[in-house]
């Protein structure tokens, strides 16, 4: 549930993974409830896994926690600091891209919209 930046987070995701696409979107009109043009509802999917994302018409004191994440095994070195590079810009990191007992390259870290991520080399 994004503040008007749905479109903007799912055209970054769909652009940064492979095998990604939006796959439906519906806007709000200009009859509202939400701001017009903004997301009502969104389909997406990266690498194959589909996600739903909205652009909520209350505004409200919360946003995302990094209690959830979104989890990704990257299969190269290059993937894994590709997609670091695009997503983190803006962000937060968590924990910095480096080996750890559970996996020899690693990061944790929210994007610009406030997601958290956990990139891990396969």
């Amino acid at each position: 549930m994004f503040q008007g930046q749905a479109e903007e987070a799912i055209n970054l995701y769909t652009s940064t993974f492979d095998q990604s696409e939006l796959i439906h979107i519906v806007r709000y009109g200009p009859e509202g409830p939400g701001a017009e043009g903004s997301v009502m509802k969104a389909s997406f999917s990266l690498h194959g896994q589909v996600f739903m994302a909205i652009d909520s018409n209350i505004q409200h004191n919360f946003t995302f926690t990094p209690s959830i994440s979104m989890y990704v095994t990257c299969d190269t070195e290059e993937e894994i600091d590709r997609v670091y590079e695009v997503l983190s810009e803006g962000g937060s990191v968590m924990m910095p891209m480096q080996a750890y007992p559970f996996s020899k390259k690693f990061t944790w870290f929210a994007d610009r919209f406030g997601v958290s991520w956990q990139l891990s080399l396969a």
